[in-house]
């Protein structure tokens, strides 16, 4: 089935180098509209439907495990339209690969979930030194996600089948040596270059304008002299954070939470060992092993006959490189650090003892004990902040959810007021004037959230000056603002902005002109090479560009080698305009062993990738996938 996609797949390459070029520059040198029917859909896969409210939900969850992990993350990054976007891809991704994977019949054994859970090293934390699962730190863990134990290993499993849909396919995805070297080859071509610019910055004085040229300016591009639409908003906020500052606490449920948490403050018994290892691997021939085994008896027989010699028999002995140079000492551990063999027998020891000969999958041991730290229960006065900091969170998600229903129906009910509402759940109304329908630079909080502006200018809003329903920003927040005072955008009359309109009909016309020079010079320096004037050679690159703009860069690798030297012109907008003379191909550096090695990893992991996209593209079609919310525009890269 993967050959014939591939047959079948013509764009397969244009994929691989769409992939290869941000990933490679990288190498080398080194929200979206709320509707007003939350219920809309957003997205089909095959008859499953995503709604705009599952989508909110699933880029808020999102964004809380970004800025779980990186606090100091711009959240305007988080909240723009193409993060939005991005997470609506990836829920649809997910639901496809669930529903391929369930058309294949792969699925997730229960045995196979249940070793994946127990390897998981956020799970094994939570078991106790008797190896039990901790349930109620389980249950808190996946709380935490949103979720249930049962609801999280559904996930889990669902992960795990999802994998199987493309992992079949990434593994067959081979590349040689000569290809990617090939693709390299092509892809970081290098190219000397000679470069005359044309600035507007030396036409500016060429510009003479007159009145009657700065009116018709004004009339051709009045868009551009507008005065911007703004409003005076009052809003009110309903979130987790705010009530938990005004819950007072008894000491009574804070002595009963630290009680009922003393073993997961106290942390686990960890316990410092060395050992003596003598390699044995255990797919090694049984002779090869009873040989290991035999070497470790005999140190043993040493070391218990003199304890005080441990460290100097494993430095002399051992093949364990990390350890031997000091002594066999692996410092303290904890249980779930150590192979289970090996952490079993030193649990078992007490301070000063010497095990037997330990067998795991590395081979044969001798560990002694050298030292145990027993956990150490932290007084109520030293946790007491943080004790009292989850409590307050505990109690004020419970609040918000008894207020949130109450909040949400009275912005509705009274909708020319906050007051009722605000005195009522001891909330302030909160005031800011100049608030335009999209976010500036110095806007903050919850009036830089692309929801709560869509909703604030909606038309309803603005003609009838009502509280906006309340919007739900996530991380247990509720949002209603209301206009208290608006002003449209509106044409600035010209005598206003003439001095605008001045400065910008000069550089219109300065960009003009340095485009019409570059333009003349190309046509006659094509006829007359000898007569080109150009600046030093440069080699440029993709991944070097030598501070060039990108789209000179791109137009110099077009060009045709066979027609070099030649010369192209590049119109950069306001920067003006290029005469680019590329002279020749220049072969690149020979690289590095190791370099060649990191290069092929990267272009194989890329044409695994590349063909991944294909295969997706592949089910996206047989499942008839479709994507309704309209993909935001990106920027325009200088």
């Amino acid at each position: 089935m993967f050959d014939a996609i591939r047959n079948k797949s013509r764009i397969l390459m244009g994929v691989l180098v769409v992939l290869i070029i941000p990933s490679f520059v990288l190498f080398g040198v080194e929200g979206y509209n709320n509707r007003a029917d939350r219920g809309a859909v957003v997205a089909k896969v095959g008859d499953i439907e995503i709604t705009q409210q599952q989508w909110d939900a699933q880029h808020q969850q999102e964004v809380d495990r970004l800025r779980a992990s990186m606090p100091n993350l711009d959240p305007k990054m988080l909240g723009s339209d193409q993060a939005r976007y991005a997470s609506l891809e990836r829920m649809v991704n997910e639901r496809l690969v669930a529903m391929a994977s369930e058309k294949q019949l792969l699925v997730t054994s229960d045995q196979r979930l249940a070793n994946y859970l127990k390897q998981d090293p956020s799970i094994a934390s939570l078991r106790g030194p008797d190896g039990k699962l901790d349930m109620d730190r389980y249950r808190q863990l996946a709380a935490s996600q949103g979720m249930t134990p049962e609801m999280l290993e559904a996930q889990v499993r669902r992960d795990l089948s999802g994998q199987q849909v493309l992992s079949a396919l990434q593994a067959s995805a081979m590349a040689s040596q000569q290809q990617s070297d090939l693709a390299l080859q092509a892809f970081l071509q290098r190219r000397e270059i000679q470069i005359q610019r044309f600035s507007p910055a030396n036409f500016v004085a060429k510009v003479q304008p007159r009145d009657a040229d700065l009116e018709q300016f004004y009339k051709t591009h009045s868009e551009r002299f507008r005065s911007a639409e703004s409003a005076d908003v009052e809003f009110l906020v309903l979130d987790a954070a705010a009530l938990a500052k005004t819950i007072q606490l008894p000491e009574a449920d804070v002595k009963s939470y630290y009680e009922q948490n003393i073993q997961r403050l106290s942390g686990q018994e960890q316990r410092r060992a060395s050992h003596i290892l003598i390699n044995a691997p255990k797919d090694a021939p049984a002779a090869e092993r009873d040989k290991a085994r035999t070497k470790a008896e005999g140190l043993l027989a040493s070391v218990r006959k003199e304890p005080k010699s441990f460290a100097d028999v494993a430095r002399k002995n051992s093949e364990d490189p990390g350890s031997a140079r000091n002594g066999g000492d692996l410092d303290f551990f904890a249980k779930g650090a150590m192979v289970k063999v090996f952490e079993d027998a030193a649990f078992a020891l007490k301070k000063g003892e010497i095990s037997g000969v330990v067998e795991s999958e590395f081979g044969f041991h001798i560990i002694q004990l050298t030292d145990i730290k027993a956990p150490v229960t932290p007084s109520l006065e030293a946790m007491r902040p943080q004790l009292e900091a989850d409590l307050r969170q505990q109690q004020a998600k419970r609040q918000f959810a008894e207020f949130a229903e109450t909040f949400s129906n009275s912005v509705y009910e009274q909708s020319d007021t906050f007051k009722p509402i605000a005195e009522k759940l001891r909330l302030q109304v909160q005031q800011v004037k100049g608030v335009s329908r999209t976010p500036t630079a110095s806007t903050a909080g919850v009036l830089a959230n692309p929801k709560v502006l869509e909703a604030l200018f909606s038309e309803e809003s603005v003609s009838k000056r009502r509280n906006t329903a309340a919007i739900e920003l996530g991380n247990n927040t509720l949002v209603s603002a209301r206009l208290t005072q608006y002003k449209p955008a509106a044409a600035r009359p010209f005598e206003e902005v003439k001095d605008a309109v001045r400065s910008e009909f000069m550089v219109d016309q300065a960009v003009a002109l340095a485009k019409a020079e570059g333009q003349a010079r190309l046509a006659e320096w094509q006829k007359k090479p000898d007569l080109a004037q150009v600046g030093p050679a440069l080699i440029v690159s993709r991944d070097q560009n030598q501070g060039q703009a990108q789209k000179l860069v791109d137009a110099a690798l077009r060009t045709d080698p066979s027609s070099m030297p030649s010369l192209v012109g590049v119109d950069l907008g306001a920067m003006g305009y290029a005469l680019v003379r590329v002279n020749k191909v220049v072969p690149r550096e020979e690289p590095s062993p190791q370099h060649k090695a990191q290069t092929r990893d990267q272009f194989q992991r890329l044409l695994s990738g590349a063909e991944s996209a294909a295969y997706m593209a592949h089910l996206k079609a047989q499942f008839k996938v479709q994507i309704l919310a309209p993909k935001p525009k990106t920027s325009a890269a200088s």
